[in-house]
Formats: C-alpha cells, sequence, structure tokens
C-alpha cells in the first residue's frame, strides 16, 4: 500500500506530461503511486501515458472533459495512500519534494505540507521577482494559517500534500477557479499547516491553455468563496479584521485594472478607500507606475 497517492490531472499537456511524470518517478522517496486523470485531452496526451503504461506505479484513467475539479476530484476517489500530493500536468517537482514533505508530517495536527515554488514563463525565464512583488500576504506561513489564508492563496497547488481523510467529498465542483483557495480556508479552520522552506516544484505561468488567464472568472468565484466562507465563519475571526481584509482586497483590484480598465480601476479605489486602505500604499504604488517608464530611461 503506498503512503503517497501523487494525484496528476491533465487537459492538452502532452508537451509537458513526459517531464511531468518523470519527475515524479525520480523522487528520493518511492513509497508513492500516481494516479494520471486524463480529461478528456484531444492532443498526444494518451500516447505520452502509454510509454509509461508498464511502469505498476502508474494508473491512468481518462474521461470525457469535466473540468478540474471533477478531474481531480476522481483521482481522490481512486487514492489508496493515507496522503495525497497534487501536480498539474504543466509542472514540475525537485526530487526530494516527498521526501521533505512526507516527514512533516509527524505532527498529527498538521493537514496540509507545501513548499515556497520556482516561477517560470511559457519558455523557462525566471518569474519570482515578478511573483515576489506581489507583497507580505503570498509569504508562506505555517501553523494556523486561517487569518493569512483568507488574504490569498499563498499554497503553490503543485506543491501541496493532504492527508486524504480531511479531502472529504473533494473540490467544489460548482467552481470553474480558485477550488484549491476554498479547500485550504476551510482545512485551516480546525488544521494547521506546514511548509518546507524551499522551491521542491517549478511552476509554469502564463502559456496557453491556462486557466488563470480568465482573471475576471477568477475574481468573480473568489469573491463567491469569501463571501459564503464570512458567512459562516466571520465569528471565527477578531474585530475590524473583514474591514482590513477587503481594503487590501479591493486595493488589488485597482492594481489589476489601473492600466488595462482605468474607470474600472477608479471604482476599486474608491472601495479600497472607503475600508481605509493604508494611504502610503496608494502613494507607493503610484509613484512605482510613474518612476518606472523614467528609470528604464535613465
Amino acid at each position: 500500500m503506498p503512503a503517497v497517492t501523487v494525484v496528476i490531472t491533465c487537459y492538452n499537456y502532452g508537451h509537458f506530461l513526459a517531464d511531468c511524470l518523470e519527475s515524479v518517478l525520480n523522487q528520493t522517496f518511492q513509497g508513492f503511486e500516481i494516479i494520471l486523470i486524463d480529461d478528456g485531452s484531444t492532443d498526444h496526451t494518451a500516447d505520452v501515458a502509454a510509454r509509461y503504461s508498464g511502469d505498476p506505479r502508474l494508473k491512468y484513467i481518462r474521461q470525457a472533459n469535466q473540468g478540474q475539479a471533477r478531474a481531480k476530484n476522481r483521482g481522490i476517489q481512486n487514492a489508496r495512500g493515507g496522503l495525497v500530493a497534487f501536480l498539474d500536468a504543466d509542472d514540475l517537482w525537485e526530487s526530494e519534494k516527498l521526501e521533505k514533505q512526507v516527514a512533516l508530517f509527524g505532527d498529527d495536527q498538521v493537514g496540509v505540507v507545501y513548499s515556497r515554488a520556482r516561477y517560470i514563463d511559457a519558455h523557462g525565464a525566471d518569474l519570482n521577482r515578478a511573483i515576489e512583488s506581489f507583497g507580505v500576504h503570498l509569504t508562506p506561513r505555517r501553523g494556523h494559517v486561517l487569518p493569512y489564508m483568507l488574504f490569498d492563496n499563498f499554497v503553490p497547488f503543485s506543491s501541496a500534500m493532504v492527508r486524504r481523510d480531511l479531502l472529504g467529498q473533494g473540490f467544489n465542483e460548482e467552481l470553474k477557479m480558485a477550488i484549491d483557495w476554498e479547500m485550504w480556508l476551510y482545512l485551516s479552520l480546525d488544521w494547521k499547516f506546514d511548509f518546507v522552506d524551499e522551491s521542491l516544484i517549478t511552476y509554469r505561468m502564463g502559456h496557453s491553455g491556462q486557466m488563470s488567464h480568465n482573471v475576471d472568472e477568477r475574481f468573480r468565484c473568489a469573491d463567491g468563496i469569501l463571501e459564503q466562507f464570512l458567512k459562516n465563519h466571520t465569528h471565527r475571526l477578531e474585530k475590524g479584521f473583514i474591514n482590513d481584509l477587503f481594503a487590501h482586497k479591493y486595493y488589488l483590484r485597482w492594481i489589476y485594472y489601473f492600466e488595462r480598465e482605468p474607470s474600472r480601476a477608479r471604482e476599486f479605489l474608491k472601495k479600497a478607500v472607503g475600508y481605509k486602505v493604508d494611504p502610503l500604499l496608494i502613494v507607493k504604488t503610484l509613484a512605482r507606475r510613474w518612476l518606472g517608464p523614467f528609470r528604464a530611461k535613465v
């Protein structure tokens, strides 16, 4: 019986899949099985998977396209390991990823273990500096992380390992996006999180087919998740926390739409100010925007 089930979901990522699989098969910790869910790919994903058909560690399941939540849940339903590690087919693991994370489950109050990530674009160029610019709310946290998780999802999905018994019915199949953030929020109510302070995964961003391109849909899903969560669990939060949370939320929306849709950005800025966002944040943001082109010329 494997200690860890690795759930890999793939939709038209056949060109990434072999490298992804190799990064798992070459782990220093070998007590795992792989459940590969092909969510109705129309590319050569099946051909790539067929190359590994002789490996007893891998179980390949093909289904009609049903979306990421159902694909991941299919993997969970087939899992035999006491721990489930998630990996998207366009990402990669470092060879010691499983070994270092399994060791942290010695604390029986820890429900989720993750790691830092190395971010790259479609061509392999480093994006870490750009990601770090999003600020303190993406800083990894350990212990009881609920207040921090509400501000932002700082768990890179392909780094996450979870006790299988905590996954219940799996991810919310009504959501198109942000399914992991919702899961982490509810787990952080009662379980501790821990992390390996190393970049144990390589996370690809910005390539074609990636769902995160649809930012408006991501915002819509995130708003629905937050609204429902606060409706049920506001009593678990300190007084004044909600105000800071919404100030931060609308401040980030303002930044995102600043150049894309200025009129929309102004509406978000008004909301952020209404929740008493730190004025210094606004000044610093505007300074970076205005001084950026000047610095480039100098």
